[in-house]
């Protein structure tokens, strides 16, 4: 920028030169011109306001021109220093590019890695849920079973009871009936031997019914 610098301010001194030149000369043509016409301060005052008016037109078309060469040596300087900088730029922006294709990939990458441990959480947890749901139906088998075996064990141990209650009244019948046919027998010794003095019995049809009848 010192080289742009110093040719805007060679520019500016040229057109300052310039410019008071044609000041002056306008100025002097114009201070004989009006000495025809006017006097004393009408004649100055005049003049200074042509002169202003001048100096500030050439100022800004000196400003416009400098303002011009200096864009126009940025626009080149930039231009050279673009060309010069050509690799370096495109390398530059490879490596940006790069840069941001290799901040996607880690990026796509740890958005997977994420998916993946929620696939894993979620695993994990319907697991913990199945395992849960498992116990608790193992749970509830295994106090239906106990429920089975203490019934059964009930009904069991009923039968026993049934069958040993029948066993005791089977005992108790027989016991009965023995005490039936002892009380009958001695019943019948007792009969038979009040009856020893009785006659001769008969051996005919009728008077054996009869014993027998008797007997019984």
């Amino acid at each position: 920028m010192d080289e742009v610098e110093r040719l805007a301010e060679m520019e500016r001194q040229r057109k300052k030169k310039e410019l008071m030149n044609k000041i002056l000369t306008t100025s002097t043509a114009g201070k004989r011109k009006k000495k025809r016409f006017w006097n004393g301060a009408l004649e100055e005052d005049c003049c200074l306001s042509v002169c202003r008016r001048q100096r500030e037109v050439e100022q800004k078309m000196v400003e416009e021109e400098a303002a011009k060469r200096i864009e126009e040596l940025v626009q080149k300087r930039v231009e050279e220093e673009l060309e010069k900088r050509k690799e370096e730029i495109e390398a530059e922006v490879q490596r940006r590019v790069e840069e941001a294709k290799r901040a996607m990939e880690r990026q796509v990458m740890e958005e997977m890695e994420w998916r993946q441990a929620k696939l894993r959480e979620e695993e994990k947890r319907r697991e913990e849920e199945e395992r849960k749901k498992r116990e608790a139906l193992e749970k509830i088998m295994e106090e239906n079973n106990r429920k089975i075996e203490e019934a059964q064990k009930k009904l069991a141990e009923e039968r026993l009871a049934m069958v040993e209650e029948q066993r005791l009244m089977e005992e108790e019948r027989q016991k009965m009936r023995k005490e039936h046919e002892k009380r009958v027998k001695e019943e019948q010794k007792r009969i038979l031997g009040k009856n020893n003095s009785r006659p001769k019995l008969s051996f005919s049809l009728k008077s054996s019914t009869y014993v027998m009848f008797c007997l019984m």
